[in-house]
């Protein structure tokens, strides 16, 4: 049996974040951050310069292939977004490199990002204050499972079939063959990464979402969210799919079953250009 730190321990790969993250992360929490400091530190790695470029010229920004430098697009995109702009990008290019055998690994980000695009539409529909950082939380939320699958495979395809078989729900599963949860083991990522304390509270709360704390209601649009991109993945009906929805969630959401339909229709409609900007190296089917 392991824990969720024993596991997250065995990648090495996977102990820090880059440089550069760390230094656009230190301008945006500075009262004295700079714009011009940002850019320059983003236009030193073009990997990143290349993802921001994307971005802003994307359908969602609109700006349709004019803006060509990252002193252009940073103000565009303000301290906050450009923060979780570069950390979806630094964590999708880390788990470049990682094929598990026993994932389908296109599969796994397809699923991420279709959660991304319906964390963040749910919380534009509640009014969230930080419905831009939901998308970021949505796309990391089961960054657990492909850490499960790259340390301790045979067990994590174990409590896969298990689940799939009994129709046990596969963090259940996953407690008693593992030791431990995709969420636990998501939550225990974001802390040794030092990310933002929300990360780790509501990733780690995603199954149950009251266990966040102050956090509750943006544990429960990502609740609502894995929902969608669950749904997504095995052809199940919006109707029939928010019905198994416990009422207290979309209370606590401040979100009506309406809004699975709307926000899954619109993470629908992103797909195919959110994972040609922020996973380039991924296939969208």
């Amino acid at each position: 049996m392991h824990s969720a730190q024993e596991i997250v321990c065995q990648v090495d790969a996977l102990a820090t974040l880059p440089t550069v993250y760390h230094r656009i992360r230190e301008q945006l929490e500075s009262a004295n951050g700079s714009l011009l400091e940002v850019s320059r530190l983003i236009s030193a790695d073009p990997a990143l310069t290349a993802g921001v470029l994307r971005l802003v010229n994307s359908a969602y920004y609109g700006f349709g292939g004019k803006i060509d430098t990252i002193e252009r697009a940073v103000p565009i995109l303000g301290l906050q977004q450009v923060h979780d702009v570069v950390l979806a990008m630094t964590v999708s290019a880390i788990f470049k490199g990682i094929q598990p055998e026993h994932m389908d690994v296109d599969r796994f980000w397809h699923g991420s990002m279709m959660c991304a695009l319906a964390a963040r539409s749910l919380a534009r529909t509640a009014k969230h204050p930080g419905a831009e950082r939901m998308f970021v939380i949505g796309l990391l939320a089961d960054i657990g499972h492909l850490v499960m699958y790259e340390t301790v495979p045979q067990l994590a395809d174990e409590a896969q079939s298990v689940s799939d078989e009994s129709g046990e729900p596969l963090h259940l599963a996953e407690r008693r063959v593992v030791g431990c949860d995709y969420a636990e083991v998501g939550a225990a990522l974001m802390d040794g990464w030092k990310l933002p304390a929300c990360f780790a509270e509501v990733i780690g709360a995603q199954i149950l979402p009251r266990l966040a704390g102050k956090f509750t209601s943006d544990a429960s649009v990502l609740h609502i969210a894995r929902m969608i991109s669950h749904a997504d993945r095995y052809g199940e009906s919006s109707d029939e799919a928010a019905s198994r929805l416990d009422p207290v969630v979309w209370l606590d959401a401040d979100l009506d079953p309406a809004s699975f339909t709307s926000s899954r229709e619109e993470a629908e409609l992103s797909l195919a250009a959110c994972i040609s900007v922020f996973l380039p190296h991924r296939h969208s089917n």
